[in-house]
């Protein structure tokens, strides 16, 4: 990647994150990352959703047994 195309990359990684803390979606910029990789290479976003999901359920259902 060329130094044009890695600020661009940047500059579209920078709005998405911005996006994502206006939504309070609580994902970091590295999450975001992955997460936009993965929907440029094909994997559906939908599916992506909810997995993020189960994974919040279920960390806080380990966060919650743990405390008890």
């Amino acid at each position: 990647m060329d130094g044009v195309a890695m600020q661009r990359a940047r500059e579209s990684l920078d709005i998405v994150h911005m996006m994502s803390n206006l939504l309070g979606s609580g994902l970091d910029r590295q999450t975001l990352a992955i997460l936009v990789a993965l929907c440029e290479h094909g994997v559906n976003p939908e599916a992506l959703a909810a997995v993020v999901k189960e994974l919040r359920r279920e960390a806080a259902a380990v966060s919650e047994k743990a405390s008890h």
